[in-house]
């Protein structure tokens, strides 16, 4: 069992006005430090750009450190929008970001017990044998706690941060405001489709009832997998910023880094493959890959599943973009590439032509990732920075950006947490024979 968090927390601010005080304080913050290096810059004989000035380490510890005190949509937002190969940000955003993925600071005792006596009645304490008051986990949008029913039955609880689904609207349009303003977003891309799709993925993950639905349809659709567990949902100690669940075993999944290759290489590759069984199979994804989603019970060999708050259903239609991208890339037709591409909102009339170039050079360096004979070491990291290079050389020309169908995004960002949980275990999997099963 993780041991538990021993900080004494910090207050949620719970009000609008209160959030959006701490945002103005953060912009005043943020101010004060570009104007002081300014100051220091110029003093040494230096013309300070603007991106220079806003993204000096202070600034990034001003902001980390704000919306992780924030927490909720704030600090969520950020989490989202993170890349774990930071390819298309600039290093300190994506300082930023890796900082937010880590634990928040848990509310203090009394705040705590404030929200589980509006949520279960002022004799709370008698639902339960055992609740421990000290949080095994804290995240942007609720705390976990151990507990124990009157039957001995063993649970983890999830209880939300008050106000945090209040605030989510506020808090979104506040975080894309100190992005425009900084300059890091540019001017042409569109970004209220992501922001509408933002509200509603965080809305969804802050609402506990549908999480448990959630919970107990993957344990469905998991029940009696050799490879896999799902804690059993349970309703009748749950509700819509509670939810309760059995408390399951297990050890950080990354920490199976130092076991044996060929365990290291069946865990990945499970993984990979139940991405592929919910793109094409279920129908249904848990689009957040947080390595913290994820454990294993040495004794059972299985991997639990946890969080199912950013589950999404996936669209035939986008299930079949999908698969028209990979059959392009097993067939190696760079024609039937372009019109996937065009398909995930990509390209267009406008796409200058150095810009479809450098996408098919991506599409050839993940050709050749595929197509290899026997398996793929994702340990190897010459691939990946071959990709982040050509990522950058399309992140530099902005006004080729698009935003392409939302949806698509969420199944990015768990096929690209996906590939970096194998290339954390530095797994080797053959990845032709994995597709071959579902194309």
């Amino acid at each position: 069992m993780k041991p538990p968090i021993p900080r004494s927390g910090s207050a949620v601010p719970t009000g609008r006005l209160a959030r959006l005080s701490r945002f103005g304080g953060l912009a005043v913050g943020v101010a004060g430090g570009m104007i002081g290096e300014g100051a220091r810059q110029l003093a040494s004989g230096k013309r300070p750009a603007f991106g220079d000035l806003l993204l000096t380490p202070g600034n990034v510890v001003r902001v980390t450190d704000r919306l992780a005190k924030l927490r909720g949509a704030a600090m969520k937002l950020g989490q989202l929008v993170s890349l774990d190969s930071g390819d298309l940000l600039p290093p300190e955003l994506s300082e930023i970001f890796a900082r937010l993925r880590a634990d928040a600071e848990p509310m203090p005792a009394r705040q705590l017990g404030a929200v589980l006596a509006a949520e279960w009645g002022a004799d709370w304490q008698s639902k339960l044998a055992a609740f421990d008051a000290n949080p095994i986990a804290a995240a942007s949008i609720g705390q976990v706690h151990r507990g124990r029913t009157h039957d001995g039955q063993n649970l983890a609880i999830k209880v939300q941060y008050p106000g945090v689904a209040q605030s989510i609207d506020s808090d979104v349009d506040n975080v894309a405001t100190l992005l425009r303003l900084s300059g890091l977003v540019p001017k042409e891309l569109n970004l209220a489709p992501l922001l509408a799709i933002a509200k509603v993925q965080l809305r969804d993950e802050a609402d506990y009832t549908r999480e448990g639905e959630c919970l107990a349809r993957f344990g469905a659709l998991l029940a009696g997998d050799p490879h896999f567990h799902v804690p059993d949902f349970l309703p009748a100690l749950s509700t819509p910023t509670i939810l309760t669940m059995s408390y399951a075993e297990g050890v950080p999944i990354e920490s199976l880094a130092d076991r044996p290759q060929a365990e290291r290489d069946a865990v990945a590759g499970r993984m990979l493959d139940l991405v592929l069984r919910e793109l094409f199979d279920f129908g249904l994804m848990q689009t957040d890959p947080n390595l913290a989603n994820y454990r294993y019970d040495a004794e059972t060999g299985k991997i639990v599943l946890l969080d199912f708050g950013a589950t999404r259903e996936i669209a035939p239609e986008i299930a079949n973009l999908y698969r028209q991208m990979l059959r392009a890339v097993l067939d190696g037709d760079r024609a039937a590439a372009l019109t996937a591409l065009e398909g995930f909102g990509l390209f267009d009339a406008a796409t200058p032509t150095a810009h479809s170039d450098e996408v098919l050079a991506l599409f050839d360096l993940s050709a050749g990732m595929l197509l290899q004979e026997g398996a793929f070491d994702f340990g190897d990291s010459r691939w990946i920075q071959s990709m982040r290079g050509r990522g950058l050389a399309l992140a530099s020309d902005r006004s080729a950006w698009r935003v392409p169908p939302v949806e698509t995004l969420f199944v990015q960002r768990k096929l690209g947490g996906s590939y970096w949980l194998a290339a954390r275990l530095k797994a080797r999997v053959d990845l032709r024979a994995l597709l071959d099963r579902y194309l």
